[in-house]
């Protein structure tokens, strides 16, 4: 593929890798998917999630990848660290897939019971939270979570390093995939619910993920 630009091969990388970190099963998307099941203040919780991680990528590119790129010698430290992380998580990825046993449910948001004369069945939703107690949530699982910032700002801003000059485009292409995602996710979850669900589809997701992160390992230890 003679005709992939550097700055396209960076966009891609930075879309796919932060795709690939992102969509797994975690608090944050516990809350993205409650909240869009429920209809309730997902704007917030997708404007917070988005930049948020737009923050986070940017200062990881601001940050480690600036450094790498004016010390030289750190480009292999960076290129090496950033390949074992992505197989690391390649791997539990895959054994996830293979295991299965994984599903993201919004437990306790609409709940069937049956009504108190046996007529038949009632759905009972609890009282809605508060915008500033929905805020508060995602604000903390976003920002409390010492392992997804350093995914997010140290090995992002490691690969984007690699890519030299062209790690803005990455960068774009990591903020551009965590924007569709969550827009997505959140706005679309009544609609992927039934499937997100399942053990299944997740076994399925994460199997994909999995050969994604190998292949942008692999292009990280051939350069």
């Amino acid at each position: 593929m003679d005709d992939v630009t550097p700055e396209l091969a960076a966009l891609l990388s930075g879309l796919g890798l932060c795709l690939g970190l992102i969509v797994s099963i975690g608090a944050q998307n516990a809350i993205v998917l409650r909240q869009g099941l429920r209809r309730e203040h997902v704007g917030i919780v997708v404007i917070v999630c988005v930049v948020s991680d737009a923050i986070l990528q940017t200062l990881g590119v601001a940050g480690v990848a600036t450094l790498v790129t004016a010390h030289p010698w750190l480009e292999t430290l960076a290129r090496s660290a950033g390949a074992a992380f992505i197989v690391g998580f390649a791997f539990v990825s895959a054994r996830r897939a293979w295991r299965g046993g994984g599903s993201l449910e919004a437990a306790g948001d609409d709940a069937s019971t049956a009504d108190a004369a046996g007529t038949g069945t009632v759905l009972v939703r609890p009282r809605a939270a508060t915008r500033t107690a929905t805020l508060l949530t995602i604000l903390a699982v976003t920002w409390l979570n010492p392992h997804a910032i350093v995914e997010t700002t140290v090995v992002l801003g490691s690969v984007a390093a690699t890519h030299g000059d062209a790690r803005w485009f990455f960068l774009a292409g990591g903020i551009t995939g965590s924007t569709l995602w969550f827009v997505l996710f959140g706005y679309g979850a009544r609609y992927l619910a039934p499937l997100l669900r399942t053990a299944r589809a997740w076994r399925i997701l994460d199997g994909g993920i999995a050969v994604i992160m190998l292949v942008i390992a692999v292009s990280l230890i051939l350069g």
